[in-house]
């Protein structure tokens, strides 16, 4: 929990730089679930516009409850009530926004799951810290944007910052996927319905007729809307083809192996 007594940092400046997006982040996101929300909403809003007026103000005034209401209307892109990082990195006057940078290169779930499978290697749903600066220098690349080793090694050491938080190394694919903007991060869909191990793998062999340890993409939509109506979820037609799509990307020709399917359906952030 960060100290109360402690200034937030950096929301003062002009522009803020990756690694002070970072300290914000975690500053105001006390809990590290990964949302700015509650009472961290409310402190944010009240130390933003403390910076911005160089006053403080009164988070009882009906007036502060109403510029709270606005700016939430305006930022909160899936009205969800609290603040993802994506969004946060809209709020934020960054000197060189990486997170815009990233979206840039991967404007998609779909691309997103193509860019990280050529990086997780083993299919083991996560990429080694070594291999993060290859998938940045990519992402940077192909944004067109200039930088040198200073600037990679910056940003390689903020996403660490952000998504290795048992400091093993390692990044997980539903971690990083939270660079993506909200309405495009299709992992966020299946928060409310994480399986066990047991359960995945008894739904995958249902599907999985032949026991050849793959299911192709009919199969995966049969599989996907079984799994929205045990979870009593509605069952979106145009949301589904995306969400299949953007998994379909971490198949081999078609394929479908057990273990990348598990990444989406089983594995929760390591917290």
């Amino acid at each position: 929990m960060a100290n109360k007594a402690q200034q937030p940092p950096h929301l003062h400046l002009a522009e803020v730089t990756a690694s002070q997006f970072i300290d914000i982040w975690k500053h105001f996101d006390s809990d590290g679930n990964g949302y700015i929300e509650g009472k961290e909403l409310e402190n944010f809003f009240r130390e933003l516009e403390t910076a911005r007026r160089g006053a403080g103000v009164d988070p009882t005034n009906p007036i502060f409850r109403e510029k709270m209401k606005e700016f939430m209307q305006k930022f909160d892109k899936n009205k969800d009530g609290r603040i993802e990082m994506s969004e946060l990195a809209q709020i934020l006057p960054t000197e060189e926004n990486f997170l815009l940078c990233f979206r840039q290169f991967v404007s998609s779930s779909a691309e997103f799951m193509a860019a990280w499978r050529r990086y997780d290697t083993d299919r083991s749903g996560y990429i080694e810290a070594n291999e993060l600066k290859g998938f940045l220098s990519d992402l940077l690349e192909k944004a067109n944007r200039h930088y040198d080793d200073q600037k990679l090694q910056e940003y390689t050491q903020t996403i660490l910052r952000m998504f290795d938080l048992n400091g093993d190394g390692k990044l997980g694919l539903s971690e990083m996927a939270r660079l993506l903007p909200v309405q495009e991060n299709f992992l966020l869909k299946f928060q409310g319905v994480k399986l066990t191990t047991e359960q995945f793998n008894a739904i995958f062999t249902f599907y999985d007729k032949d026991g050849n340890g793959y299911i192709d993409e009919q199969e995966l939509d049969a599989l996907l809307r079984d799994l929205y109506q045990k979870n009593k979820k509605e069952v979106d037609l145009k949301n589904l083809t995306g969400y299949k799509q953007s998994i379909m990307s971490l198949s081999d020709g078609g394929k479908l192996y057990r273990g990348e399917l598990e990444i989406v359906l089983c594995r929760e952030p390591i917290v």
